[in-house]
């Protein structure tokens, strides 16, 4: 289902729309299925038919597998999944552990 929900995202981007069917996805990710992903594609007014037709194509099957081989590539196993300056970050994801990683990073861009 992640790799539909993830074309489906893909389609929307075409029309600009990529972050709204994103949230949407991620707010109804305990019911995704087929026919949820038409509902959100019809809710934000895009084309049923053509969504339907790219995703039967794979039209965008290959940015999907792309990016997720990106993110093997990078270490990413899960998310969410931080990088800080092309370095993984690992360690707690707390708002106070993040922002003084990202802090260190900078300082260590200045010297």
């Amino acid at each position: 289902m992640a790799g539909m929900a993830a074309e489906t995202a893909e389609f929307a981007g075409g029309y600009g729309r990529f972050w709204e069917l994103h949230d949407a996805i991620f707010a109804n990710q305990p019911r995704l299925s087929p026919e949820l992903l038409l509902t959100l594609v019809s809710a934000l007014e895009l084309p049923a038919q053509e969504f339907q037709e790219a995703l039967a194509s794979g039209l965008h099957a290959p940015k999907v597998q792309a990016d997720f081989m990106g993110g093997v590539r990078s270490g990413v196993n899960g998310t969410p999944t931080f990088f800080i300056n092309g370095v993984r970050h690992d360690a707690d994801y707390s708002f106070t552990d993040l922002a003084a990683n990202i802090e260190d990073a900078m300082l260590a861009m200045t010297r």
